[in-house]
């Protein structure tokens, strides 16, 4: 099996966004290479420090932002149009403006639904702040940079009581953390703080692939993020895993479906299009009859728990629909490479499909047997064929596995 890079966020004082940003930092990322994506934002007036701090007996990492004397008494209520402009025109890596996007996003809709707005209605205000924008771009910046291939999380210690904030004494979880939470598995511990803010709610809601227990890993490094307030009861940190798992042939992912029996079909195409580049593993239609015998298609959506939001959103977006339901579903998945073998017309793709460490599975791209195909004006399965052809003879015949390893 492949092993796979994994991190594990254990929250079990909370989280936040400058937690992240530290624990991260902690564990061995380059501060210098944040500040750097973080200097292509088009804002000004702030300073980025870490420093290593105690909490309780634990000693960790404090992500601080400093503002300017000029920024320091007032800062923007921001739209989320604002922020976007701002990610969009920066230098930022592809992945992080993606990311970066969503997470504000995340965020955007749970404050419009409170405030009973539209997200490009809504400002910002904690989270429209420099510090709060530093953190979630700086800890996307972050996690990209360790080139994770998964992200597990523990259940959240959200704390209780009341936090003070620009909309007034709220009570703690505060009601944008609590909807951004939704699906997560929280507790209290009894402390009277804010412990899980929206920020840091927001980042693990996107990221985490599974929220659990510590999974079987091999332990790489660790890293702690201290959060601002001392708690004589426990360390308030974020703790960080760093590890190598062995990759489950199993994983967990969602399908999402709706039923459509008034739109006109041409549509199909551009919304399957739109899903598949926001991410979505599969999308397929099936025919099926509704109520008074209606012919209608059902529209299904393989994803990701991280990406459902976004998929949802394009299905009431782009087609007639009016809802969307979702239940997770298991998946076994082969071990895939990829090769090139030379055909007499070009290069061709292979993918290679492995079971236990053997080959069971050998095909030739679809895509570029059409391309050459379309080309070199040759049928589509004779390239198909020789290139078949030539990936048998390079990595031989696809092992026929016993029954009794399925046993």
């Amino acid at each position: 099996m492949k092993s796979l890079r994994a991190a594990y966020f254990d929250c079990y004082s909370g989280i936040s966004g400058d937690m992240i940003l530290g624990a991260l930092v902690d564990l061995g990322v380059d501060p210098g290479k944040i500040r750097k994506a973080l200097k292509t934002l088009d804002f000004k007036g702030y300073k980025l420090k870490t420093s290593q701090v105690q909490r309780g007996r634990i000693v960790g990492t404090k992500v601080q932002v400093s503002l300017t004397k000029s920024r320091h008494s007032h800062h923007p209520a921001r739209k989320y149009s604002d922020i976007k402009k701002l990610i969009t025109d920066s230098d930022l890596s592809s992945t992080a403006k993606k990311n970066s996007l969503e997470i504000f996003k995340r965020i955007a809709r749970v404050e419009a639904a409170i405030h009973n707005t539209t997200i490009e209605k809504i400002h910002f205000h904690e989270i429209g702040a420099v510090d709060s924008i530093v953190d979630i771009v700086g800890g996307v910046v972050a996690i990209e940079s360790l080139k994770l291939d998964k992200i597990y999380a523990s259940p959240l210690n959200v704390g209780e009581g009341f936090v003070q904030c620009a909309h007034g004494c709220l009570p703690v979880p505060a009601p944008a953390t609590l909807k951004l939470l939704k699906g997560v598995p929280v507790f209290s511990s009894g402390i009277k703080k804010e412990l899980t803010t929206p920020t840091g709610a927001a980042m693990i809601g996107f990221y985490a692939d599974k929220f659990g227990s510590l999974p079987a890993m091999k332990i790489v490094g660790d890293g702690y993020g201290a959060g601002d307030h001392i708690i004589p009861e426990m360390p308030n940190m974020l703790r960080v895993v760093l590890g190598e798992i062995c990759e489950e042939p199993d994983e967990e992912l969602v399908l999402i479906e709706t039923n459509i029996d008034d739109m006109n079909p041409e549509f199909y195409e551009g919304t399957m299009e739109s899903l598949f580049k926001a991410g979505a593993l599969d999308v397929y239609l099936s025919p099926i009859i509704m109520k008074k015998s209606r012919p209608a298609q059902k529209i299904s959506v393989l994803s990701t728990e991280r990406d459902r939001p976004t998929m949802i959103e394009i299905l009431l977006h782009e087609t007639s629909s009016f809802g969307a339901r979702y239940y997770r579903v298991g998946r076994t998945v082969l071990e895939r490479e990829m090769k090139t073998v030379k055909t007499s017309w070009g290069p061709v793709k292979i993918k290679i499909g492995k079971f236990v460490g053997k080959v069971i599975q050998i095909s030739p791209e679809y895509e570029d047997c059409k391309k050459i195909a379309i080309k070199k004006k040759v049928p589509i399965k004779r390239i198909y064929d020789e290139a078949h052809s030539q990936a048998l003879k390079l990595f031989g015949p696809p092992d026929h596995i016993p029954m009794e390893n399925f046993e």
